[in-house]
Parts: structure tokens; sequence; C-alpha cells
């Protein structure tokens, strides 16, 4: 009767450790989820800040300003 006692205890130990895991997993899933959301909003913000910064590089003279008429 104790192999059965003992078979029953790891069976419960073993269900419980598949519980904890599955809520970890979903922890995990769910912290993957936020991250890849930061993530693609930080892209988002890079490719935005490169625009602005590709706009004001094209503003700017081609020789640098170095041309005797641009001086004062």
């Amino acid at each position: 009767m104790t192999k059965l006692h003992d078979l029953a205890e790891r069976v419960d130990r073993l269900v419980l450790r598949h519980e904890e895991l599955k809520r970890t997993s979903q922890l995990m899933a769910q912290q993957l989820q936020a991250v890849t959301a930061e993530r693609d909003s930080l892209k988002s913000r890079l490719a935005a800040a490169r625009a602005r910064i590709d706009a004001l590089l094209a503003r700017l003279p081609a020789d640098g300003g170095s041309s005797p008429e641009a001086r004062p």
C-alpha cells in the first residue's frame, strides 16, 4: 500500500509542478508580448528620428557654409 501512496504523492507533486510551470510560461508569454511591443515602439521612434535628421541634413548648405559669400 505504501507504493501506491508514494506514487499518488509523486503524481500530486507532478501536477503541482505542471501548474507552476504553466503559470510561469503564461507570465513569460506576457512579458515577451510587452517587450515586443516596446521594441516595436522604439523602432518606430528611431525611424521617425532618422527621418527628422535626414530632413535637417538636407537643409544644410552643400558646401558646409565655407564660401566667402556666406561669411559676414
